[in-house]
């Protein structure tokens, strides 16, 4: 059997901090998937995970318009109607909150308390951006496209619009979209309605919903959201690096019925099949491991679903009764792999380590 390679050793952290009354309200606006829509292929609009970072904007789509400005040749401005009327792609993509997994690390970072179901997969409908920025002519010279929302708040004492950027070659990506359908159906108001940014492969910050305005800049983006909010930073005054694309990922459904309160896994003895998904941002997952008290096997992987898309996993456990811990990890075409503990860093961003299951299996009745 082919060796793994070691993951990298995790940033050793002090005690944990108590969970805030802000952090409690955030949870309540904000959800996640349950793990259990981890068993179909695509997260329902109300499965999907979901963060809303300001307020949720009402919006007419009659009157609403799309304006490209900046550094271009020429400004263009779209109704709703005439992007529907362009090019069309249906794309499946996974999309992940960067902060997938923050409570996880210890000591815990103030933000969204996020466990592992930060996460969603849609068959997202719209036109490709690129040829909307080729009409308009991007002059040479310029380095970003910024996005804009409809969505205006305050974040670190700033009063900001939440907008976010991308190198130009990024967003000249063919599967780059203006999505105006989630799963066939129009967008929701909590996903972007009436267009949203969808960019396959980065976690879902890049991914700007309730479109508002694009626009092309001769010098590097500086707004909150781009180089405070979403970086990996080792402590306050650090400058950090930026978040980009999903590290590589898998999580399991978990088997068996719950305990309400803790979520505790109860199995009956016998064959058992585990199953879940993996996914990496930067390439296609090329193997999944599962672990039963710390030995590690290899699952089955099901056929690709698409670039963008998650990737389905099983493995056949035959249950004893007693305690078990049960892990699963991805590793990808880069050979990139899960660390077994998270990778602390200050504002709990990209927890990718190895999901870990304690699951008391009884004889079976």
């Amino acid at each position: 059997m082919k060796t793994l390679p070691e993951p990298p050793a995790a940033v050793p952290a002090p005690a944990d901090v108590p969970l805030t009354a802000e952090e409690l309200q955030l949870g309540a606006r904000n959800h996640a998937m349950p793990l259990e829509m981890l068993a179909i292929d695509r997260s329902p609009a109300g499965m999907h995970y979901l963060l809303i970072h300001f307020d949720v904007p009402v919006i007419d789509a009659g009157s609403w318009r799309l304006r490209i400005g900046g550094a271009v040749r020429r400004p263009l401005e779209f109704t709703l109607a005439q992007l529907q009327a362009r090019e069309q792609r249906t794309l499946a993509v996974t999309l992940e909150c960067a902060g997938n997994g923050r409570s996880l690390l210890k000591p815990r970072p103030i933000g969204q308390p996020w466990l592992h179901g930060g996460v969603g997969t849609a068959e997202w409908t719209g036109t490709p951006l690129a040829p909307l920025l080729e009409e308009a002519g991007v002059e040479p010279d310029a380095v970003d496209i910024v996005f804009t929302g409809a969505d205006r708040g305050i974040q670190g004492g700033e009063e900001q619009d939440y907008a976010r950027s991308l190198p130009v070659s990024e967003a000249l990506s063919p599967d780059v979209l203006l999505a105006y359908a989630m799963n066939g159906a129009p967008l929701p108001p909590q996903h972007g309605f009436p267009v949203r940014l969808v960019v396959p492969g980065w976690y879902g910050m890049a991914s700007v919903k309730w479109l508002a305005g694009i626009e092309a800049r001769t010098r590097p983006f500086t707004g909150f959201q781009q180089i405070q909010s979403y970086c990996y930073k080792t402590d306050e005054t650090d400058p950090g690096e930026p978040v980009t694309r999903m590290k590589v990922r898998a999580l399991m459904v978990p088997p068996g019925i719950p305990d309400f309160l803790t979520r505790h896994r109860l199995v009956d003895s016998g064959p058992v099949l585990l199953h879940g998904r993996a996914w990496s941002g930067r390439a296609p997952i090329q193997r999944v491991q599962v672990a039963v008290d710390g030995v590690w096997s290899d699952a089955r992987l099901d056929a690709p679903e698409g670039e963008f898309a998650w990737r389905g996993w099983s493995f056949h456990w035959q249950a004893e009764p007693g305690e078990h811990e049960l892990m699963c990890r991805a590793v990808d075409a880069l050979v990139r792999i899960q660390p077994q503990e998270p990778e602390w860093n200050w504002l709990g961003m990209g927890n990718n380590a190895v999901q870990k299951m304690a699951v008391t299996v009884r004889t079976a009745r």
